[in-house]
């Protein structure tokens, strides 16, 4: 076994790497450089984790955010792992401290923000010691194409010159193809082995509607038809409008926290501990929360505001479902939205040819917003990926949106727009073509106009929406300084009628539950051990002041009460656990799955299913609510119960609520037919009439010795 892969196993508690990892791990092990774009959740951190363990000396990992850093080595140490940071949230005598292990050599890995990292102070603490490797952690921020540009990311190319022989790894979830080019330039990495691995995040269902005139109570109603437990983020583009959201929400009585930048750190820092340690926080944010949060169970995350790239969505929805599985990515969108981004991206100091990439990017989000097609496939080919099916788990999969020929009333809002100068927004350009009379109509003579009422038949909501739509395709502009509507040189062709424009209609779609994960569901009886199980960790990780997740994810919990270890052996087996965890934890684990055995009556030979169905069955006594529960029909668990009644592990009489006359009745059809095991019931079933479900004369043939 290779020294990475005994690390993998022992240290990390995971059986094998996945996708791209063994690779990369192999090539800065080596030495060399390598750049690596990987999702959310893919395992990034482990590419340069392990290398950290394997070569001599200490790796430092760049990072952008306090918070990032903390949560990293708050985990690598629940492994065993040496680690530490460097930053602002540190004491004078801590720092020190820290310096002090670096310079004994006592550390593996060592996190520090990009302008601490160059300054000369610490380029002299740098050079006395022996350093392994340098990860650059968040390598998007290096670019200014990329969507979070840092500026003193681009000072971490002197790495190159002042440590040559020292490999270094960028790593990014998130970066198209122009970006990924500019981060290998600008850190000068050389030679550099490039990995990408899939954007794809199948587990994520992406749902995106237009505004309603109340969006926060559409946001209400999505979280509480699909997760009205669950822990989720917020995004709001204002912080005036995450603290009404948070507020609304918390009213609704979701525990629902406010996070901006014009928070105190202290209580920023105080929502952040909650999100984390809690369950069930929902954190509104602006975009300043989220990045390096590695907390597994997010269920889902809403946008009450249009993002300002495809890049920053994707990254933002990738927080959702990090533990793989299922997860909701919700928006809903306004051209307000747009409107108020692009002043804001006007109204910066930034350069002409910037801002023009910038307004592209956001084009390219809007055209994802209106498409009719499946979103997946359109959102991985931005990043140069190809889906070749629709992925059937989009709110365009899953409920096709309709459309119809438009062309006429494009042409109508288009000669409106030319009509009025292209002077005006959209409200007023709907309120022209559906004839509205008010004072400022008349003062601007536009009551006169020819297009003055020609699209009263049309509501101003499909209005809304085909103006979205006209500008998604690039047909009209939105001017950044008034918000008035301008003319793009395509709009000739269509109003020429020489293009042909199919819009979508407006549709209130109910979206089904998210589809809850059928693959090693727990049996009801195994739930009871997860939920001890949930309350020993929660309580190990309140001693210690870190998130539960850091203990052990809740997908090993899950693991650890289907397969009920019961020794250190068996403990080891199970996905995340290592020989430190084992050591650490596996007491205290074991001796509750002891405590929580299963059930003497479901210690038999019978299948999983059937005593699944046995378990609920002695808990409500009732076929129908079993049934229901488990989305059987109710003959299909008389069938399982009549394979409990063959056992003896349940009498007939609880099942069944029939007479002696009508049982005897039935064992007489059975015995004229001389019915044996495995024959079919048909006969049985016909000549008492029909009179008896067949699952009820299962049951009693059960008592008989002959299920069929």
């Amino acid at each position: 076994m290779s020294q990475a892969l005994d690390i993998l196993q022992n240290t990390f508690g995971y059986e094998d790497f996945r996708s791209n990892q063994k690779a990369i791990v192999d090539g800065v092990i080596a030495g060399r450089d390598v750049f690596v774009l990987m999702p959310t959740g893919g395992g990034k951190s482990l590419c340069y984790q392990i290398p950290a363990l394997v070569r001599e000396g200490v790796a430092i990992v760049i990072s952008p955010l306090i918070a990032l850093m903390q949560d990293q080595v708050d985990a690598l140490q629940q492994h065993g792992v040496r680690a530490a940071y460097l930053n602002s949230s540190l004491s004078f005598q801590e720092q020190q401290n820290v310096l002090g292990a670096l310079h004994r050599q006592a550390l593996d890995l060592l996190y520090i923000a990009p302008e601490r990292l160059v300054t000369s102070a610490m380029f002299d603490h740098l050079l006395q010691a022996r350093i392994s490797l340098f990860a650059i952690d968040e390598a998007h921020c290096v670019s200014q194409w990329g969507h979070d540009f840092r500026k003193e990311y681009q000072q971490l190319s002197i790495l190159r010159e002042r440590f040559p022989h020292v490999p270094r790894i960028a790593l990014t979830a998130t970066a198209d193809q122009r970006t990924r080019e500019e981060i290998i330039a600008q850190l000068g990495l050389q030679n550099a082995e490039v990995y990408i691995s899939s954007f794809d995040r199948p587990n994520i269902r992406y749902l995106i509607e237009e505004a309603s005139t109340n969006a926060r109570e559409s946001l209400w109603r999505f979280i509480q038809r699909e997760h009205p437990e669950d822990a989720g983020i917020v995004y709001c583009l204002s912080r005036k409008k995450v603290e009404s959201v948070a507020e609304f929400l918390t009213k609704k009585g979701q525990t629902a926290l406010p996070y901006h930048a014009g928070m105190s750190a202290e209580l920023r820092q105080h929502h952040q501990q909650r999100f984390l340690r809690e369950e069930g926080v929902i954190i509104v944010a602006t975009i300043a929360f989220g990045m390096g949060i590695d907390k597994p169970n997010v269920r889902f995350v809403a946008h009450l505001s249009l993002p300002k790239n495809i890049e920053s969505y994707y990254q933002e929805t990738g927080r959702a479902g990090r533990d793989g599985k299922p997860a909701n990515a919700w928006m809903s969108y306004g051209l307000q939205d747009v409107i108020l981004l692009r002043q804001m991206l006007e109204n910066s100091d930034a350069a002409d040819i910037f801002k023009r990439v910038t307004q592209h990017k956001l084009q390219s989000l809007l055209g994802l917003c209106e498409l009719v097609n499946c979103r997946r496939q359109t959102l991985l080919a931005y990043f140069d990926e190809t889906l070749a099916e629709p992925c059937g788990n989009c709110d365009n999969c899953l409920h096709p949106p309709k459309t119809y020929d438009a062309t006429t009333n494009a042409q109508k809002a288009l000669s409106c727009i030319y009509r009025t100068e292209q002077r005006f927004g959209v409200t007023y350009i709907i309120d022209v073509l559906r004839g509205k009379s008010n004072e400022r109509m008349i003062h601007n003579g536009h009551d006169r106009l020819t297009t003055y009422g020609i699209g009263d038949d049309v509501a101003p909501a499909e209005w809304r929406s085909l103006f979205r739509q006209l500008i998604a395709m690039g047909y009209v502009h939105v001017d950044v300084e008034y918000g008035s509507l301008k003319l793009a040189d395509s709009a000739r062709s269509l109003l020429r009628g020489e293009t042909l424009f199919m819009a979508r209609i407006i549709e209130k779609i109910k979206a089904g539950k998210i589809k809850k994960e059928k693959l090693h569901k727990l049996r009801s009886f195994d739930q009871e051990l997860r939920e001890a199980l949930r309350q020993c960790r929660n309580g190990l990780a309140d001693e210690q002041g870190v998130p539960p997740y850091m203990i052990f994810h809740d997908s090993t919990l899950d693991e650890m009460a289907r397969m009920r270890p019961t020794n250190n052996e068996a403990f080891l087996q199970l996905s995340g656990i290592g020989q430190f965890k084992l050591d650490k934890y596996g007491k205290e684990f074991l001796k509750v799955i002891a405590e929580n055995p299963i059930p003497d009556v479901l210690q038999n030979r019978l299948s999983d299913t059937i005593n699944e169905t046995l378990s609920l069955f002695l808990e409500t006594e009732s076929v129908e609510k079993v049934a229901e529960t488990r989305g059987l029909k109710n003959t299909t668990i008389y069938s399982h119960l009549a394979e409990a009644i063959a056992c003896d592990l349940l009498s007939l009489d609880r099942v069944i609520d029939l007479s002696g006359e009508k049982i005897t009745e039935i064992k007489n059809a059975a015995d004229m037919f001389d019915f044996a095991e495995g024959a079919p019931i048909k006969p049985i079933y016909e000549a008492l009439d029909e009179s008896y479900e067949y699952g009820i004369l299962r049951c009693v043939l059960a008592t008989m010795g002959r299920v069929s």
